[in-house]
């Protein structure tokens, strides 16, 4: 197909970038679920940002590191609102600048300055090794963090004798409005949504407070029918501690993230030759011979329920238990009838008199 995504409901937890990852996912095909985990804390108003950069030129550092692009931007410019950008820049330029990859060094140049050295991985875990293996006692290294803590980083500069200035950038806290987040907590539990996406861990962290005593469920989906989708290890990391898989692409990237979505759905589709046709489940809908027929909720709780047992005969109560409203044989009846037209042939599920019905799949 042309639309990869088609028939398949991502959800998207991201603020700041939300619409360039809508996008691109809607591009191909998906059916995208807003619901906005976390809000960002105006870098102007941030008085933690604020704190951090009076440090800095108070004290100049010894070594900088800078994690990404758009937060060494923002630090910048927010010195320079406050009247104290040509300082932190001198400062920077007698600092020793280590960079987390590509990004953010060409924020680093753009700003007239030059990194000392970037690390090849774009991962903090290699530049946290180089640091210790020269030795850091003694030394004021200023870490300009991505969203959140990074305890591990910044607690072993210390812990080898450094003076670690955390410098905020674009810190997040949980949204006022906390009902998009609520309600995907009821879409993941109940398989509603195929994916979710995630470009930090602090919204991975908020989906599951979101979730309340209902965060196991969340958890438990994510193990079996939701794929949880993050940008990159550090945002993977609050599942993998908690021993669920994530999908994380090669590159910390929108773009890698929107291809591993891409490749992964439909790869995890199932798939059954019913009849002589081939039939592909997703999400809200499947692909019959090769063309996408949408479904309601109701047909695809029924086909899903059938293609678990492919060939066997399926009751009309344990399918009445599978409607999302519940329902009684007349319920099933209808939905049945309105599965065989959406899928355009109605032979490919049977009706085994005072049984069920199942899938015309050969023995």
């Amino acid at each position: 197909m042309e639309a990869p995504l088609l028939g398949f409901t991502v959800a998207v937890t991201a603020e700041r970038r939300r619409d360039e990852l809508t996008t691109m996912l809607e591009r191909r095909g998906a059916r995208v679920v807003l619901a906005p985990a976390i809000t960002i804390i105006p870098l102007l108003d941030d008085a933690a940002l604020h704190a951090a950069t009076a440090a800095c030129v108070a004290h100049v550092p010894d070594v900088v590191v800078a994690t990404t692009g758009i937060g060494f931007r923002g630090w910048l410019e927010a010195a320079e609102g406050w009247g104290v950008g040509d300082a932190l820049r001198g400062g920077l330029r007698a600092a020793r600048v280590i960079a987390r990859g590509a990004k953010p060094c060409g924020a680093i140049r753009a700003a007239g300055l030059s990194e000392h050295w970037s690390a090849p991985t774009e991962s903090c875990a290699e530049i946290l090794a180089a640091l210790l293996a020269e030795g850091v006692a003694g030394r004021r290294i200023a870490v300009q963090l991505h969203g959140g803590p990074q305890d591990d980083f910044t607690d072993a500069l210390r812990s080898a004798g450094a003076d670690v200035v955390e410098v905020p950038v674009y810190r997040w806290t949980a949204r006022e409005d906390g009902e998009p987040l609520r309600r995907l907590v009821d879409q993941v539990v109940t398989g509603q949504v195929d994916a979710v996406t995630f470009t930090s861990a602090p919204a991975v962290t908020a989906l599951l407070d979101a979730g309340g005593d209902r965060a196991g469920a969340v958890l438990d989906a994510f193990g079996d029918r939701v794929l949880a989708a993050c940008v990159g290890p550090v945002t993977a990391a609050p599942l993998r501690d908690r021993g669920v898989p994530a999908l994380v692409p090669d590159r910390a990237r929108l773009g890698a993230l929107v291809k591993a979505v891409t490749d992964a759905l439909p790869a995890r589709a199932r798939r059954l030759t019913v009849g002589g046709v081939t039939i592909e489940l997703r999400g809200h809908g499947a692909v019959v011979d090769g063309g996408f027929r949408p479904l309601a909720p109701a047909s695809v709780a029924l086909l899903r329920e059938l293609a678990a047992r492919p060939g066997a005969v399926v009751s009309r109560a344990r399918l009445a238990a599978a409607l999302p409203s519940g329902g009684e044989g007349h319920a099933v009846d209808v939905a049945m009838a309105r599965l065989r037209s959406a899928l355009g042939a109605a032979d490919l599920v049977e009706t085994v008199i005072k049984r069920g019905y199942r899938l015309r799949v050969a023995a």
